[in-house]
């Protein structure tokens, strides 16, 4: 899989969900077959300013993204809004905002695994 490509540092959480992260898998057919048949429903619960709630949708492989919760989602991933541009810098990876349980996942926890091919 190619680098990672990596969000402008003053990208706000809403451009990101609902514009950036589908724009980044539609653009990459490599991340698209790696996703295959996925279907789930992600949401994702930023506390801080400018936090909000945003959901990604997996289907065959495109991502949607929209402003506002699923609660039949297969997946909530809460964190704040500091840890998420950490993690969107790489100066946090996700196992170790794990270990130190500044993400909380809930649901479908092998749904967690393949965030890598959602988010890059």
């Amino acid at each position: 899989m190619k680098e990672r490509a990596r969000p402008p540092d003053d990208i706000t959480p809403a451009e990101f969900f609902t514009r950036w992260v589908p724009a980044q898998v539609a653009g990459d057919a490599e991340r698209r077959a790696r996703l295959g048949g996925t279907h789930a429903s992600i949401e994702f619960v930023l506390s801080g300013d400018p936090g909000g709630i945003f959901t990604l949708v997996v289907r065959d492989g495109e991502v949607r993204g929209f402003e506002g919760g699923d609660e039949a989602g297969d997946l909530r991933v809460r964190l704040d809004v500091e840890t998420w541009r950490q993690l969107n810098s790489g100066s946090l990876s996700a196992p170790e905002a794990a270990l130190r349980r500044k993400v909380r996942l809930q649901g479908n926890l092998l749904l967690a695994i393949k965030l890598h091919l959602i988010l890059g």
